[in-house]
């Protein structure tokens, strides 16, 4: 409905409040213009009357006045009064001259004596009625200077003069009734054209909107109109390009492996990309307006936006972040100097991974120089004695080149564990896999240590062996069992015994298990037995010629061929391995 835009009220009630000023200014004017005119010609038509009559007093004797007065007024349709100049009245047609008062200081009549026609309107004090007076000079018996005045009864001009109002009356409500039309036709169409021009500029930022304005004018509103055409082409291609642009770096952002964290100057989130979320372990998507606090709770990490926010200069520090499970990140803080709000972002960088490759690589250097310069120093000492002289010692040379031997083993040892466990290592795609029957690879890896097994008074036992058939490459896993094996046999008491077992599990893996009665592993050291050069017992572990190197490159192999390894041990009653790989299809 129009009536509910309050513009077109405005216009509407704007435009009645100007024609009705507009009416009742000009019905105003119109009816004085009106009643002047009415005044002038009923002037006229007594004045005419009097001047017409007055012809007739000569003839009339100054006693037969009263009776021509009586007479005359018929004729005249209005009240005759003739009067000298002094102000006496001489004769009047409706009242008694003698009665009435002195006329001296009428208006009318000090016209008339003045010698010009006089008029006047007043209510009358004799007869008491408003009356129309007009008085004319008149000679009488040969002399001047006395009047002849006529009167009408106010109430036919007061007529005249409302019937000419009510004939404008009726003509202002006509033209009030069309000009009321006119203004409700030009506001409904005023607001209707600026509702579209509403309309449109709030479809201006939907994308797919591609409506244009119909140019119905060449006023303001049809200019504006096209300048909003024109300005929507240009604001729906920025508005695409900024989109693009948006989902573009969204993508990016989301993409990252990186913890990416935009703050404003009041420390609350702008952005926040699930990375960061899930360093902080928090649930994503992060609320825009979140105070930091209430994300991350690190001290820390908050100075560090902090600084970066209030001094406007880059911060890289490295810390550890309490809710992230006390993972290390590399962090970046920027100050945001083209924001309006200020701010700063945050990249965090996972370097848990590279700080542990790190240490590894430190402990790996030192565990290398460790194991290498043992055998070396005992090799270059024993070498130097039997230099010096103990060469012509036939008791003791024999027994040096014999300790030089088996140093030189271990370091030979060394040396094909560590190339194994680099090859391992180094990414490079082994050969494809194939079937490989486990009873078989087992019984070849048993025959290696059968003879280490005599010598040290160990017995291997075998339990239920099933005929399994695993997908992987038969020389590692020989190699991986013989490992455990190995361990077994070497670190068992005397009299021992190590069992081995192999089974299907009965979805789609088979199950290798290998138990000893030795020493057994504290419970402290079997998670980090199977890093390179970890030994629990060191003396015992170099007195039996290992490296520290076997369990690392089982546990390599085995995962190489999409298995696993796991341990059981209890210290003094032995351990138990399992080695867990998936079967050939």
């Amino acid at each position: 409905m129009p009536f509910r835009s309050s513009v077109f009220r405005k216009l509407l009630l704007s435009a009645l409040a100007l024609i009705a000023l507009t009416l009742v200014t000009v019905d105003f004017y119109w009816t004085r213009y009106a009643a002047s005119q009415q005044s002038d010609a009923l002037k006229r038509q007594l004045t005419a009357e009097a001047l017409v009559l007055r012809g007739e007093l000569d003839a009339v004797p100054r006693a037969g006045l009263e009776a021509w007065a009586l007479a005359a007024e018929p004729r005249a349709a209005a009240r005759i009064t003739v009067i000298d100049c002094s102000g006496v009245v001489l004769a009047d047609s409706q009242h008694d001259p003698e009665t009435m008062e002195n006329h001296g200081q009428r208006p009318e009549v000090l016209d008339a004596c003045a010698g010009r026609a006089g008029m006047a309107i007043r209510r009358s004090a004799t007869i008491d009625r408003d009356l129309f007076y007009v008085a004319v000079p008149l000679a009488y018996g040969g002399r001047p200077g006395f009047v002849l005045r006529f009167a009408a009864p106010r109430a036919e001009l007061t007529e005249a003069v409302a019937a000419v109002r009510w004939r404008i009356l009726g003509i202002s409500l006509v033209a009030a009734a069309i000009a009321l039309v006119m203004a409700f036709w030009f506001s409904r169409s005023f607001t209707r054209r600026v509702r579209r021009l509403q309309r449109f500029a709030d479809n201006l930022v939907q994308e797919r909107s591609s409506e244009e304005l119909p140019r119905d004018g060449d006023d303001e509103l049809g200019a504006l109109a096209a300048s909003l055409n024109r300005t929507a082409v240009r604001l729906r291609d920025f508005i695409d390009r900024l989109s693009v642009e948006s989902a573009r770096r969204e993508a990016i952002l989301t993409s990252m492996v990186e913890g990416v964290l935009a703050v404003d100057n009041e420390m609350r989130v702008m952005f926040c990309n699930p990375a960061f979320a899930r360093a902080v372990n928090a649930s994503a998507p992060v609320p825009e307006r979140l105070p930091v606090l209430e994300l991350v709770r690190d001290p820390v990490f908050l100075d560090i936006l902090s600084r970066a926010v209030v001094t406007g200069k880059s911060v890289v520090e490295r810390l550890q972040v309490a809710d992230a499970g006390g993972r290390s990140y590399a962090v970046h803080a920027a100050p945001l100097t083209r924001s309006p709000r200020g701010g700063a972002i945050a990249v965090l960088h996972d370097v848990t991974d590279l700080e542990r490759l790190e240490r590894v690589r430190r402990d790996f250097v030192a565990n290398v120089s460790h194991e290498l310069r043992t055998p070396l120093t005992a090799i270059g000492g024993y070498a130097e004695t039997l230099l010096d002289g103990a060469l012509e010692d036939p008791d003791n040379n024999r027994k040096f080149v014999e300790i030089i031997r088996a140093h030189s083993i271990r370091l030979n040892n060394i040396a094909s564990d560590l190339l194994t466990l680099s090859e391992l290592e180094s990414g490079r795609p082994d050969l494809p896999s194939e079937p490989v029957a486990l009873p078989a690879a087992l019984e070849a890896a048993a025959r290696v240590v059968e003879s280490e097994a005599r010598v040290r008074g160990v017995t291997i036992h075998w339990g239920r062996v099933d005929d399994a058939r695993i997908l992987g490459h038969r020389i590692r896993l020989e190699q991986a069992i013989v490992n455990l094996l190995d361990n077994a046999v070497k670190f068992n008491r005397p009299g021992g015994e190590v069992r081995i077992e192999a089974a299907r599990t009965g979805d789609g893996q088979a199950k290798v298990t290998i138990a000893d009665t030795g020493i057994g592993i504290p419970s402290e050291d079997q998670p980090r037995i199977f890093e390179r050069f970890y030994r629990v017992d060191k003396a015992r572990s170099r007195e039996v010629g290992g490296t520290g190197l076997g369990l690392s490159i089982v546990k390599h192999v085995i995962e190489r061929m999409n298995g696993s390894v796991g341990v059981e041990s209890q210290l003094g009653k032995g351990s138990k391995f399992t080695v867990t790989l998936p079967e050939a299809v």
